[in-house]
């Protein structure tokens, strides 16, 4: 995390973000080593931003909220430094520019981002620049097809998962921290424990 320089763990760490119509924002963090066990969680309070916040933040607001309040506040909270963090909410990838660790989007498994137009400057299919291998070839996911800034996207085993323009050169470091993940480990499966257990935690306090 930003706050120390602890040598990631062979662990993976899973944000999420519900939001609650009549309650705010929860978030969920929850951190599985390489077999698919949990090893922490942390969620946090409902957060509901007030009238003045959704005016001066605008358009920046969910990034902030998602990213900042959110999702740094759940990873200092961690003890454990995984290998990489994984989102299914694309504004929590604001939290990368708090932190060192590389952050993907996990994808729905139906998006193919065959829609978007190559990189212009990228290898061909499974080949790098320098001529070595690549997981997958990288794609380009434009503004209007994802409401938000230019991703682009990349598969890992059955996983489809995309970064940031501005945080392209953490693609290979991801691919290279998921390489000893089985082939059919589903990225998406850990959001559903997140949301499951803070929907009990919230029967639990009713």
């Amino acid at each position: 995390m930003s706050a120390n320089n602890a040598k990631p763990k062979s662990a993976l760490g899973f944000l999420t973000v519900l939001d609650h119509p009549q309650h705010g924002l929860f978030g969920g963090y929850l951190i599985l080593n390489m077999a698919g066990r949990p090893l922490e969680f942390h969620c946090t309070a409902p957060i509901k931003p007030n009238r003045a916040q959704e005016i001066l933040y605008g358009p920046t607001l969910e990034s902030f909220l998602y990213g900042e309040q959110i999702g740094f506040t759940l990873l200092e909270q961690a003890k454990i430094d995984p290998l990489l963090v994984c989102t299914d909410r694309q504004a929590a990838l604001a939290v990368r520019e708090l932190i060192a660790l590389p952050v993907a989007l996990v994808l729905p498994a139906d998006s193919s981002g065959e829609t978007g137009a190559p990189n212009p400057g990228e290898a061909p299919a499974g080949q790098s620049a320098d001529g070595g291998q690549e997981h997958r070839p990288r794609l380009r996911l434009d503004r209007s097809h994802t409401g938000g800034p230019q991703l682009f996207t990349f598969r890992v085993g059955r996983n489809h998962l995309a970064v940031p323009q501005r945080s392209e050169a953490d693609q290979p470091l991801i691919a290279q921290r998921l390489a000893e993940l089985g082939e059919s480990f589903d990225l998406a499966e850990p959001f559903h424990r997140i949301r499951e257990a803070i929907e009990e935690a919230q029967q639990a306090v009713r």
